[in-house]
């Protein structure tokens, strides 16, 4: 939701291979989402075909799956007085948040399931109560996907905490995280990633935005930065390069990397959107990082090549730079995180339309193509068998031709209301509705 120079390349790509059995953070462990080819995945489902189970879940959610081995973890909360609360809708939603409190007590529960058969293996209960915070209308207070070490999962509430079970679902260690006002009441969304043995969790809101570092294993804060930045909720990055490891995280005054204590390494004025949502990944050398509010006039696409120090960014008039490869200055998206796949920069808009870019170059090959009429994403895109694939909010999912030219093949239908972006793992595609999660795979005639 990677790509990287020749020689690069051949150092940054074996993340990838991973995705075939493990996908242990939001858009799998490149944060891409294209994964290599699995005569396994299918390219055609409905709600019978190629369906090898489906679970039904208790509580609103749209966090994605998180795999590891045979378990598959997402979260969900409801309310007892569910049936007296406004439930999610799809399409553009305009102005405020729902500042008040929904009613009743709330459960927040995460879930773990047999990959196999999709049976619950445990349900655990982090908190009860009332919510502390209001939250977006199209949004849910279990937006944030889980993040998985192989040996234990990592389940973050942002306006509640961050949790730590092993994989049998006892609690490890919880670490509270104070709710803070965010922008119109819309809550929080990005979600942790965990890497070298410490679990990173970003919460920029209105009042005291910061990111920190906590011990896996214990739960211990290693080190906490303040952000001069106001809400976003983009999920942050992390950039392996040959030179070093880099921490990426987008924001609205400034795109900012981290090494692994904290100390910012470069940065750069990104003059970016007004909400901070589409997620930083990197392939074929190069790091992505896009922001794409659908009434600014701004969206800008950013393609940074490794080894950057100090501050980066564009001057007036420049379109590139020693560290900006290519710049694009109306292509973001609002929602959905990019995709480069093969060579092609794949964009998603929420309005129903896609965009592609040669991802090395920024070369445009064709520009907002529509999917039919009504059409509307959240979710981002996949890839995987020369398909691009599109799940928009009704459940519908467009098979798209990987390449230079948009071609809808066909297009696959599931029901219930769908925001949440799929997993991909041991050749099985998880795809999450409002209701339950789908497992689907190439089931033999």
């Amino acid at each position: 939701m990677n790509h990287l120079l020749p020689l690069v390349g051949l150092l940054l790509t074996a993340a990838p291979i991973q995705a075939a059995s493990e996908w242990p953070r939001f858009r799998g462990p490149t944060a891409n989402g294209s994964v290599p080819d699995d005569p396994r995945l299918p390219v055609r489902w409905s709600q019978t075909e190629n369906v090898l189970w489906k679970t039904d879940l208790k509580g609103l959610g749209w966090s994605s799956p998180a795999v590891t081995g045979n378990r598959v973890f997402l979260t969900g909360v409801y309310s007892d007085q569910d049936g007296d609360n406004e439930q999610p809708k799809a399409g553009l939603y305009l102005g405020q948040g729902r500042q008040e409190i929904p009613k009743g007590t709330h459960h927040w529960l995460t879930y773990c399931l047999d990959l196999q058969s999709g049976r619950v293996l445990w349900k655990q209960e982090a908190h009860q109560g009332s919510p502390p915070v209001g939250r977006h209308p199209k949004s849910t207070y279990a937006s944030e996907t889980p993040a998985t070490d192989g040996g234990r999962v990592f389940v973050l509430f942002g306006d509640l905490g961050l949790f730590a079970y092993d994989l049998n679902g006892k609690l490890l260690w919880s670490h509270p995280i104070a709710a803070k006002k965010t922008m119109y009441d819309y809550g929080a969304a990005g979600s942790p990633i965990v890497h070298d043995g410490q679990v990173i969790v970003v919460y920029d809101n209105q009042e005291e935005s910061f990111i920190a570092a906590y011990d896996a294993g214990t739960g211990k804060e290693n080190w906490r930065k303040p952000r001069e930045e106001k809400s976003t909720w983009a999920t942050p990055f992390i950039w392996q390069t040959p030179q070093r490891t880099e921490l990426i995280v987008s924001g609205k005054n400034r795109i900012r990397s981290y090494d692994l204590q904290g100390k910012v390494l470069w940065e750069m004025d990104g003059r970016m959107s007004n909400l901070i949502i589409p997620s930083p990944f990197a392939a074929h050398g190069l790091l992505y990082v896009t922001s794409g509010y659908f009434a600014d006039p701004h969206r800008p696409v950013y393609a940074i090549r490794p080894g950057g120090k100090g501050d980066i960014s564009l001057k007036k008039d420049e379109t590139s730079n020693e560290f900006v490869a290519w710049y694009l200055p109306k292509d973001g998206p609002y929602n959905t995180s990019p995709l480069v796949h093969g060579d092609i920069y794949y964009t998603l808009l929420d309005r129903g339309m896609m965009s592609a870019h040669d991802a090395r170059t920024g070369r445009m090959l064709y520009d907002r193509e529509r999917f039919p009429v009504g059409a509307s994403f959240t979710s981002s895109p996949w890839a995987y068998s020369g398909k691009v694939f599109c799940l928009n909010e009704a459940g519908q999912t467009y098979v798209v031709t990987e390449g230079g030219k948009f071609n809808i093949e066909h297009t696959n239908d599931l029901d219930g209301l769908c925001l949440a972006t799929p997993a991909i793992a041991d050749g099985k595609l998880l795809i999450r509705t409002s209701g339950r999660l789908y497992c689907l795979t190439r089931l033999k005639p």
